[in-house]
């Protein structure tokens, strides 16, 4: 039957001429009305249906119809709110505000003290305008009659039998007993005498006794009967009093919903409460001093979180945004409006808080713009993402600027906040400029923050641009003057080692740490030394990961070739490394090495020849000098090299002595090198205009033609020789000492070194080595 007249009533409903679409059905226990959640056709906005349905209830149609009239007269903001009244011939229907069943939070006993009183408090401040000013009563007051709106406030219904005690004939007198589950809600004294009594009596004493029901069962969550009446069972000790007053058997003794009131708000009554007062404060905010102002907002960050939500978005909210926006409410008015804005759900955000918050950020008010940027962090998840990106970002970048380093400080922590509803374009462009800005800031604060706002960024940014933005951020913070600003960036440093290769941590940052080791300050040493190994552990783990050589691999060695190794692999000492260095590339050389003069210098076996030959004399050194061209193989000189440096022929085989010798040969392995470092040619190369250190310095006098004179030279050498023979063996050591003549220049003499036995090789024997190196 009940969905029988459901679906009946939703069927009027929605013909073409209802303003309003039926949804589900609410229960509201026992009742002569059926309550739907509905929405208007106009605007789609939510609201609630009270049906009546005059075919199943024609004893009760006198009650529905009261309810109508009723609702449409009476006006309080403790009643429903009735947006329409709808009479067909079948049906009644009352279009409120969407509206919750009281009874419903009463069962599941989710109505808090704080809350319970701030409803109670609305429902007395209604039923004493009921009695007082409208001079009726209302004859059901009980958990049924009372709704709660999206605000959370509660709202006063049920006018069934609500009657104007100037009027004779009121429906109260004759159809107050049709009222559902009277009997258990209805005072003594009707139960003795009828509802006819009610006139000898104060006009108030109805409604006292249901207000006393309604307290017991706010607070016990349900109401059994009149036996329970007067029991303080679960009544906050300083409102026991009161109610029992209200709910004495004596009708001439209760305590009116008047009298209830203004004992509550008496200095430490129990209407005495934060809520309360922010109830009756909301609606005048805009017309408060600053003093009041600031008052009502310190109560209200006092307020606990367990407070009805729905009251302080539909209520609150959109008074503190008024405040904020037109009537100067300051950051403590803002500050109050984000952290119940933090409440909403993103659709709700989007509605009510969104378009104030974009409007603020280009208020020029500094203490607002640091308000919202403290309170970002409450809003940030239910801003959308173009929002943020096209409508707060830019008006927020002037904070980078401004004058107030507060402000500038702020801004950049806000960058942590928004960061991720940033576009890639507008983190690695506008982004990036100003907090190149700040990094270079005139507060030292200010600069710390930039640091460890890179380092927390790092991952949003661009991969072309991010090592080298923050190895520059990061490096130049270690140098900074300001010690948080050095620790700050090591720890960016420790923080973003994986953002970087191993060439930039071996070659750009280590050099940078390295300085660190010996801060003056032992809690940036403590972190350098952090630092350092975090970087030093990874490098060692990919070079362990390289190959051992880029060089080509090459064929093994013959066998039968005999490797003549200088030291060995395990020699520790210095030289042991220098020696391996060639010894473990032997296998890389190929080919072979032609006798040297070092070689030729020992005794040959005899050749076999018949007696009767003689033996071959050697020859003399100056018979050699005239021995063919075809029979000499010169080794080439390095220009500059005179032939004095060339060296003399030995004449007697003895073991020879290197010490002559060495400088000689490195300085013609430095002659043939031409493969030179650039690193080193670029630093440590002579001026190509300086003359050759080991070229022969030229005389005073110019030559004719611009070159030496070696034929004048090697005459002079001849000359010396004829004169004054040396013994065997010091032939070449004049020679060796010997400056050359220039064009039209006497040859000088150089000192005569100490004597000793020449060991070197003859001539022959010097153009062998030489060959060696063809």
């Amino acid at each position: 039957m009940d969905f029988l007249k459901s679906a009946v009533a939703s069927a009027i409903a929605k013909g073409s001429s209802s303003p309003f679409s039926l949804g589900d059905r609410v229960d509201i226990g026992d009742s002569i009305w059926t309550l739907h959640n509905a929405t208007k056709r106009d605007d789609s906005s939510a609201c609630s249906v009270f049906t009546f349905d005059i075919v199943a209830n024609k004893s009760r149609l006198p009650l529905a119809r009261n309810a109508v009239r009723k609702s449409r007269t009476l006006r309080h903001p403790g009643v429903i709110k009735v947006l329409d009244t709808i009479e067909t011939e079948s049906n009644l229907y009352i279009v409120t505000e969407r509206v919750t069943p009281l009874a419903w939070h009463v069962k599941r006993r989710s109505v808090n003290e704080e809350t319970a009183k701030w409803g109670l408090y609305t429902v007395s401040s209604t039923l004493k305008f009921i009695n007082e000013d409208a001079s009726s009563v209302h004859g059901a007051v009980r958990v049924s009659s009372i709704f709660t709106s999206e605000s959370g406030e509660w709202k006063l219904g049920g006018f069934d039998i609500l009657s104007s005690m100037k009027e004779d004939d009121a429906i109260i007198y004759t159809y107050g007993s049709l009222v559902p589950d009277s009997a258990r809600y209805t005072p003594p004294e009707i139960v003795k005498g009828g509802w006819e009594i009610i006139k000898r009596h104060p006009l108030a004493a109805v409604d006292a006794y249901g207000l006393a029901t309604l307290v017991f069962e706010v607070f016990n969550g349900f109401f059994a009967g009149p036996e329970q009446v007067g029991r303080v069972t679960g009544i906050p000790p300083s409102m026991q009093q009161s109610y029992k007053r209200l709910g004495t058997a004596n009708p001439k003794l209760r305590l009116s919903p008047a009298h209830f009131l203004e004992q509550g708000k008496k200095h430490g009554g129990f209407f005495q409460t934060s809520l309360i007062r922010l109830s009756e404060d909301i609606e005048s905010l805009g017309l408060k001093s600053d003093a009041e102002r600031e008052e009502f907002i310190n109560e209200l960050d006092d307020l606990s979180d367990d407070f009805p939500e729905d009251f302080f978005k539909m209520k609150v909210l959109p008074e503190l945004l008024k405040s904020v926006e037109f009537g100067g409410g300051g950051p403590k008015v803002l500050s109050a409006t984000l952290k119940i804005g933090a409440k909403l759900s993103a659709d709700e955000f989007n509605a009510k808080l969104t378009p104030v918050v974009v409007r603020l950020f280009s208020n020029p008010d500094r203490a607002l713009r640091v308000c919202l940027l403290d309170n970002l962090p409450l809003m940030i998840e239910s801003l959308p993402q173009k929002v943020v990106n096209d409508k707060i970002f830019p008006p927020l970048t002037s904070g980078f600027t401004d004058i107030a380093p507060v402000v500038r400080e702020q801004t950049v922590k806000a960058i942590l906040t928004i960061i991720n509803k940033l576009s890639d374009r507008v983190v690695n462009g506008e982004l990036l400029k100003f907090l190149a800005r700040t990094a270079n800031d005139e507060q030292p604060g200010i600069r710390t923050n930039t640091t460890i706002c890179l380092g927390r960024i790092a991952k949003n940014l661009g991969q072309s641009t991010r090592s080298k933005v923050l190895i520059a951020a990061f490096t130049r913070s270690i140098r900074d003057p300001f010690v948080h600003a050095r620790n700050a960036g090591l720890l960016a440093l420790s923080a973003t080692i994986d953002v970087f290769t191993e060439e930039d941590c071996a070659g750009k940052i280590l050099p940078a740490i390295c300085p660190a080791l010996l801060d003056k300050e032992k809690l940036i040493r403590d972190q350098a030394n952090k630092t350092l190994d975090l970087y030093i552990q990874r490098i060692r783990k990919f070079g362990s990961t390289m190959a051992e050589t880029v060089l080509p691999p090459t064929a093994p060695a013959e066998p039968n070739k005999s490797d003549a190794r200088i030291g060995t692999p395990n020699d520790k000492s210095w030289a042991g490394w220098a020696i391996s260095s060639f010894t473990n590339k032997i296998t890389t050389a190929d080919g072979e090495i032609e006798p040297t003069a070092a070689a030729s210098a020992k005794p040959a076996a005899p050749e076999a020849r018949p007696a009767s030959v003689p033996r071959p004399a050697k020859a003399s050194p100056s018979s050699q000098l005239h021995l063919p061209k075809e029979t000499l193989r010169p080794a080439a000189q390095p220009l500059g090299r005179s032939l004095s440096d060339r060296p003399a022929p030995a004449v007697q085989e003895e073991p020879q002595d290197e010490g002559d010798d060495v400088f000689d040969a490195w300085g013609a392995m430095d002659d043939d090198d031409n493969d030179v470092d650039p690193f080193t040619a670029a630093v440590a190369s002579p001026d190509p205009s300086s003359p050759d250190p080991n070229a022969v310095k030229p005389s005073a006098t110019p030559f004719d033609d611009g070159e030496p004179d070696f034929a004048g030279w090697l005459a002079a050498k001849n000359q010396a020789k004829a004169k004054k023979p040396l013994p065997k063996g010091l032939s070449k050591a004049a020679s060796t000492n010997t400056v050359p003549s220039r064009a039209g220049v006497k040859p000088r003499a150089a000192p005569a070194p100490a004597k000793k036995i020449d060991t070197k090789p003859t001539d022959e024997e010097v153009d062998d080595e030489w060959s060696a190196w063809d």
